[in-house]
């Protein structure tokens, strides 16, 4: 479904339902807000939402492989920038403040933040399947313990969190929600939650954004706090050695992505007679017995081998968004090894392909075209281009939030005629998920929300789209810093971009007519 065009799922579903129909929803798979979200909408026609008490693509999925248990892994402060100790306690003064007991935890990418641990548990994303619940006196682990290392073992007993079975959260939470959960306190000897669940505490922090029904469901409705949760923000900012960590990580895979277009050039010159990556000569010629073909699957898995000889590699940040001709006009195009396009010489190619390093985590578009760009598709990657450079160099008031800047990537488009479908920009995490909130960069209404502020990171992609002939999009990844501006108006402090993606823009598909002398320096420096 396209967002802004099309009407959203529970409303699609509301009007292609009969009257008083019900609507089974596996409660572990749906998030409060979602819930919440869907019930209103099925009102006017009298539908209701039911909790399945099973999970019916178990009950049919009868050959679905197990589980692997791949370990959970510590991940070091000197990558972390900052100990569970310091994490807990700002977030145990937090609950204080909101006069919390405690806060469940569900976002994967939260829990590995907070207790300093990474996995393997989900491709792309190096997160472990896991709960955490965090209380004034006690932290618990929810996980399956047959990932648990004696290392881990040792270092969860140490920064005083209680390791749990996974299936053991719903227990939990109930026991949570009445004041009855027991776990360790940091000085070794047993703690009941029971004295601080009294009025002073009786809220149970959650973000009904991430957190599942199921497990909302175990609370009284005014029990639960709902707030955004307050991991979000503390993950976002980073801190100087996560910043550090994101510059190497970018100069390192930047240098991937160089050498991936050097030997694409190369090989599209010589197998399919391109003119090559500076050259705008007409015709291509290509041979007649190539012993083996380019692919979209097979040049990608080029970029993945030169991204592996890098430093702290541990994998791809999300599969690679290799696309040729029509197949880039496609924006989460998904390449099979058996049915995507062979590379063509007179055809645009795009590539949004990004890494995960011990680091960092990295996410960069480039568009190119190997023969002779038309003068329609310069004039569209121009277009793109100053959008990317117009947001780049954006100078903002502190409270500015991705809402307000999303139009600068649009207007150098909307001036012909032409936007994009997608977002501009999203978070990234720090050898984690490759999007990350709670800010962004959109046109969406949920852009409004979260304003930018220092050492966030946040990328820049605008982008073009012709269905069934080419796409184009330019993406590097921003960190988010305090401007030097002459004036402070109104004492707020101003912000600016640091750009810490290192690929160059392909010249020949650049009309520089179309450029201002700021925008020509900034393209070609």
């Amino acid at each position: 479904m396209r967002m802004g065009e099309d009407p959203p799922v529970e409303v699609w579903i509301a009007d292609n339902l009969s009257d008083e129909a019900v609507i089974g929803i596996d409660s572990w798979c749906i998030s409060v807000d979602s819930a919440q979200r869907y019930e209103q909408a099925f009102l006017k026609k009298n539908q209701t939402l039911f909790q399945l008490s099973s999970d019916l693509v178990d009950e049919v999925w009868k050959d679905r492989p197990p589980n692997d248990a791949t370990p959970v892994i510590v991940h070091p402060v000197e990558f972390a920038g900052r100990s569970v100790a310091q994490k807990m306690k700002e977030l145990r003064e937090k609950l204080q403040h909101e006069k919390a007991s405690g806060i469940i935890i569900t976002a994967l990418d939260e829990v590995a933040w907070l207790y300093n641990v990474r996995g393997n548990d989900v491709h792309y994303s190096p997160v472990v399947h896991s709960y955490a619940i965090v209380t004034l006196h006690g932290a618990f682990f929810y996980v399956d313990k047959r990932k648990v290392t004696t290392e881990v073992k040792n270092y969860m007993s140490e920064s005083g969190i209680d390791i749990r079975e996974y299936d053991m959260v719903q227990l939990d939470v109930s026991l949570l929600a009445s004041g009855q959960l027991k776990g360790s306190a940091v000085n070794g000897s047993l703690h009941m939650e029971k004295d601080i669940n009294a009025a002073e505490h009786s809220k149970i922090w959650i973000d009904s954004n991430s957190c599942c029904l199921a497990l909302y469901s175990k609370l009284r409705p005014d029990q639960a706090l709902m707030l955004q949760s307050p991991i979000a923000l503390p993950k976002a900012v980073k801190n100087p050695m996560e910043l550090t960590g994101l510059r190497k990580a970018h100069i390192r895979d930047g240098a991937a992505v160089v050498q991936y277009l050097a030997w694409l050039d190369n090989q599209m010159q010589e197998n399919y007679g391109a003119s090559g990556y500076f050259s705008e000569a007409n015709g291509s010629q290509k041979k007649e017995h190539l012993e083996i073909k380019l692919t979209e699957v097979s040049v990608s898995d080029k970029l993945e081998a030169f991204r592996a000889e890098k430093e702290h590699f541990k994998g791809l940040s999300f599969p690679t968004i290799s696309s040729v001709g029509p197949n880039a006009a496609i924006i989460h195009y998904s390449p099979e090894a058996n049915t995507c396009a062979e590379l063509d010489a007179d055809k645009i190619y795009l590539c949004d392909s990004g890494a995960q390093y011990l680091d960092g985590t990295t996410d960069i578009t480039r568009t190119v075209h190997f023969g002779k760009p038309s003068e329609h598709q310069k004039l569209c990657y121009t277009a793109v281009l100053k959008g990317h450079i117009a947001l780049d160099a954006a100078v903002f008031p502190n409270g500015t939030t991705g809402h307000a800047l999303d139009i600068l990537a649009r207007t150098p488009l909307w001036k012909s005629g032409l936007d994009y479908r997608h977002g501009t920009g999203h978070g990234i995490g720090s050898y984690l998920n490759v999007h990350e909130g709670p800010h962004l960069i959109s046109f969406r209404p949920s852009a409004r929300n979260v304003p930018l502020q220092a050492s966030m990171t946040v990328t820049d992609e605008p982008g073009y789209y012709e269905d069934g002939n080419f796409g184009i999009r330019l993406e590097n990844v921003l960190i988010v810093k305090e401007a030097d501006t002459k004036f402070n108006f109104g004492e707020k402090g101003y912000l600016s971009f640091e750009h810490i993606t290192w690929a160059p823009y392909q010249t020949k598909l650049i009309n520089t007519a179309l450029l201002t002398p700021a925008e020509i320096e900034w393209a070609f420096r």
